[in-house]
């Protein structure tokens, strides 16, 4: 993760021309394009061709292939559907002249209507958690010392789970996990910019999930793992700057993938948003 500002900057596309935009990548010591990323960027592409008046209520995306950080991202826009209450937009990531990324997303005006949701679970508040971060710092002190820089360090994205578990040494758990985030800075009074701060964040853990019931991680040699899909539905407003509760689980896992689901509440109790992913995740026999 990087610091706020780089964050936000990551966010910041540029316009090249009308429904064309560019985006780069940090570089954060990873092989591939973290997905949240393209998400993230995906639903700002979108989001700059859309009336003020509405806000993303879903999206739907399909990672193609593995991204490349060392390239930009140009993202096309494609004006599917203006309507008097919904507008619908596709976008597609492209590097080396190949989609990498596709993603549908509907906006909606604000309605009031009927509203209900799950109830959030009684879990341990955030402040009587420890970060990420401290976290990492101290189970890294048994890691290899190749792992220890690139999983320790501060980030503006505050991470404190209720279960955590150590990646180079995973037991195997029931197939659920919750933490709470938030951005440890102010963000901007934008509710787009925190609903995609939040589609950043949504791809952070959702797929390990799967791998919990069976003892493995990805940073072990002999596991793949890779999002294959991402869903996201907005249902109250919320700040990406105040601490969510992710409540995560897989249902199901087979054929080599990982089925995932998130609900994400507010610290009021308010179901803000649900996310689904579906995930690669394949053990290489003949290197165990």
């Amino acid at each position: 993760m990087q610091p706020l500002n780089k964050i936000i900057e990551i966010l910041d596309l540029e316009e090249i021309e009308q429904n064309h935009y560019l985006a780069t990548s940090p570089n954060e010591g990873w092989q591939r394009i973290y997905g949240g990323q393209v998400i993230g960027q995906a639903l700002v592409a979108a989001s700059r061709t859309v009336e003020d008046d509405r806000q993303a209520h879903s999206l739907h995306g399909y990672f193609l292939r593995a991204g490349d950080k060392e390239k930009p991202i140009l993202y096309k826009v494609d004006r599917i559907r203006d309507g008097k209450s919904f507008t619908t937009r596709r976008v597609m990531a492209v590097q080396h002249g190949q989609a990498i990324f596709t993603m549908s997303i509907s906006f909606q005006v604000h309605e009031d209507g009927l509203s209900h949701h799950f109830q959030m679970p009684e879990v341990t508040t955030p402040d009587q958690l420890l970060g990420e971060d401290e976290i990492r710092a101290e189970q890294a002190k048994t890691w290899p010392l190749e792992f220890q820089e690139s999983f320790t360090g501060s980030s503006a994205i505050e991470l404190r789970p209720i279960e955590p578990l150590d990646m180079l040494n995973p037991k195997k758990t029931e197939p659920v996990q919750r933490c709470w985030m938030r951005c440890g800075e102010r963000l901007p009074d934008d509710p787009r910019l925190h609903q995609c701060v939040l589609a950043y964040l949504s791809d952070w853990s959702l797929l390990d999930t799967a791998t919990r019931p069976h003892g493995i991680s990805f940073v072990q040699d002999n596991i793949q793992v890779a999002s294959l899909d991402h869903a996201m539905w907005f249902h109250r407003p919320f700040r990406a700057d105040e601490w969510l509760l992710y409540d995560q689980d897989s249902p199901s896992a087979s054929g080599a993938r990982g089925f995932n689901r998130g609900l994400i509440y507010n610290q009021a109790g308010e179901l803000v948003a649900s996310t689904t992913q579906e995930g690669l995740m394949r053990v290489h026999a003949d290197s165990r």
